[in-house]
């Protein structure tokens, strides 16, 4: 059965209001760049008034000296001018207007002078604002990546086996970018249209209140309007949210399954259902699409009605010099960045709502309890002896069907133990107990006599090497893959390391040995090498206790022998336990249990299994049987 995605249906019904707990939550991101936030803020306020200043001082200069310049330039004097003075008059007059004219072109200039000044400010502080707030926005993301990935790391196995991969990164990728756009364009410019809102009112109120009636008697449409494409948006934008999770979580899951799914040529089906898919998030995007371009021409429309509005009532208060020329210009400038952040509501409103779902989901992955983590009064592991036992343990993944059941067993320091048993009968999740990736529901397993739970887990599994039988090789390089970064490890010592799994011959025949790039998954390298690859990573850490659950499975007849004469020599002085279902690979075993059905139902060497003939004389005949037929 696939796991429960993390991201269900009901996850997505997400809430029609900002939650102020999340948003509570939110600001303690941003709190640590408070300054910044501070200077952002001052800049909200400068950055809409520099812009309301801007057009009232060219309202102030067509009004003033632009208009006694234009009435200068229309007008003779003539009127004035008679008789014997006629001359004399003529020059006062014609000195008056020079000196009227002279005085108005240089208020004009001053006009001028300060709009540019504004203006240069304006396209200052606009440019410090979105470079701030872009700056908050991505230290933001950082910090809620590193901690969403930190807390993943913890996480248990568990939570990785019901919550799907392309899900979780998801939450890593398009979700914090979600809280980007609420810092860059959500409350920052929110709060700075409601700025430049108010301001607008204010100064159209006082220069025409009949305008601005006229002005405002368009909000309630736009406001309706809004309303509705919020409703609609919020709704399609939740279904595209859902479907883009699901695409992710396919589409890692079908990458990763890729040779499954050409070894039984599901390639048609899978494309099929990815087509399926596909074409549901399509139409979810196309949903909103359609809410927009029904939106925006409704909001164009509107915003023509309020210019037409406004054209036949200014220009009659101009014909009866209700208004001047520059009030009329200063109410047909505001009209577009008074209408437009109510045009804009709905997207801030949508950008916050994104960002309130994507918080939810994203503090649903915080929230998740780190089911094993380290006691208060955990122990430090200092040197491990690598005495290990299982002391009747019960454990059940489901709490239905019991995998283990009252298990005891006693591995002795420096004692090498085989595990054997039908598929099913609990030999890995022994190995997945005691590297506490789960802890069971009954009983316990102790190491040097201490309970697992009582020490620091990344401790005592810093002093264990598990070799799987499917292993994890990274796209890093091949020392990488050996030391995986660790910096106790030298070179030398990893070298060292692959040579004696006989690893070194086929790393050497690489293009750039042990400094060659690994594709992702060793795709490059075969099954056998890869599995090489992962007993020199074992070997390199030198480590107290080695598990090998399944890892000469995959190696061929040649390859296992040269690996065991290794191993002979690695395990000696050292604990370790053996899964494996080739009997012939653990002959030499100290000691071999047998599981069946979770039960421990033999125990002893190879030789007095056999005499025993019971279960695992069975198993051993037959595998020699199936060989002996090959």
């Amino acid at each position: 059965m696939p796991p429960t995605p993390l991201s269900s249906q009901e996850e997505e019904k997400q809430v029609g209001r900002m939650d102020a707990q999340l948003a509570k939550r939110l600001l303690k991101y941003a709190w640590p760049y408070k300054k910044l936030l501070l200077l952002t803020l001052f800049l909200v306020l400068m950055v809409p008034l520099l812009d309301l200043a801007g057009t009232i001082i060219v309202k102030e200069a067509l009004d003033g000296p632009l208009k006694s310049i234009i009435d200068s330039g229309s007008s003779d004097g003539s009127s004035s001018i008679s008789g014997m003075n006629f001359f004399q008059d003529w020059a006062q007059t014609f000195e008056f207007e020079l000196d009227h004219l002279s005085s108005a072109r240089s208020s004009l200039f001053n006009y001028c002078r300060v709009y540019l000044f504004i203006l240069l400010m304006f396209i200052a502080l606009r440019y410090a604002q979105g470079l701030m707030m872009a700056t908050i926005g991505q230290k933001v993301m950082r910090d809620v990546r590193m901690q969403i990935f930190s807390h993943l790391q913890r996480m248990p196995l568990e939570f990785f086996h019901k919550n799907p991969v392309g899900a979780l990164v998801t939450r890593l990728t398009n979700d914090v970018e979600a809280l980007n756009q609420l810092f860059t364009s959500g409350v920052v410019t929110l709060l700075a249209d409601i700025i430049l809102l108010t301001g607008i009112s204010c100064v159209l109120f006082y220069n025409s209140p009949d305008l601005a009636l006229v002005t405002v008697s368009v909000v309630p449409v736009l406001l309706i309007a809004t309303f509705i494409f919020r409703y609609f948006a919020r709704k399609f934008y939740r279904e595209q949210r859902s479907h883009l999770s699901h695409l992710n979580a396919f589409t890692q899951e079908s990458l990763q399954g890729i040779d499954t799914i050409q070894l039984f040529t599901r390639e048609s089906e899978t494309r099929s259902r990815f087509r399926g898919i596909n074409f549901n998030y399509m139409k979810a995007f196309l949903k909103t699409v359609l809410a927009y371009s029904i939106y925006f021409p409704v909001i164009e429309m509107v915003s023509a009605t309020a210019l037409v509005l406004i054209i036949l009532r200014g220009g009659y208060l101009l014909g009866s010099n209700g208004i001047e020329f520059g009030t009329f210009f200063l109410f047909w400038r505001f009209l577009e960045r008074f209408l437009m952040p109510i045009r804009d509501m709905a997207e801030r409103y949508n950008v916050l709502q994104a960002a309130m779902a994507a918080s939810e989901r994203i503090f649903r992955v915080l929230d998740s309890e780190e089911s094993i983590r380290n006691r208060p009064d955990a122990k430090s592991v200092d040197n491990i002896k690598g005495e290990i036992e299982f002391d009747r343990v019960t454990f059940s993944y489901n709490s239905k069907d019991i995998v283990l059941k009252n298990f005891s067993a006693k591995v002795k320091t420096g004692e090498s133990v085989a595990i054997v048993g039908a598929t099913g009968a609990g030999k890995s999740t022994l190995i997945t107990l005691l590297s506490r990736f789960y802890d069971p529901q009954e009983g316990g397993i102790k190491l040097d006599g201490t309970d697992l739970r009582d020490l620091k887990k990344q401790e005592f599994r810093s002093r264990m090497a598990v070799v799987l039988q499917d292993p994890f090789i990274f796209s890093r390089s091949i020392l990488e893959n050996i030391t995986l970064g660790n910096p106790n490890i030298s070179r030398e010592q990893a070298i060292e390391a692959a040579k004696r799994v006989n690893a070194h011959g086929f790393i050497e025949r690489l293009p750039d040995g042990y400094d060659t790039h690994l594709q992702e998954r060793g795709g490059t390298l075969s099954v056998g090498e890869r599995q090489l690859l992962s007993f020199a990573r074992a070997l390199s850490h030198d480590p107290d206790l080695i598990v090998l659950d399944e890892a000469t499975a995959h190696v061929d007849t040649e390859t296992e022998k040269l690996i065991q004469e290794a191993l002979e020599v690695l395990l000696k002085d050292r604990t370790s336990i053996v899964i494996a279902h080739r009997l012939s690979t653990i002959q030499r075993a100290d000691r071999i249990l047998v599981l069946h059905k979770g039960e421990l139902r033999e125990s002893g060497q190879h030789q007095e299994l056999l005499t025993e003939k019971g279960i695992y004389y069975r198993l051993y005949q037959l595998q020699f049987l199936g060989e002996a037929g090959m």
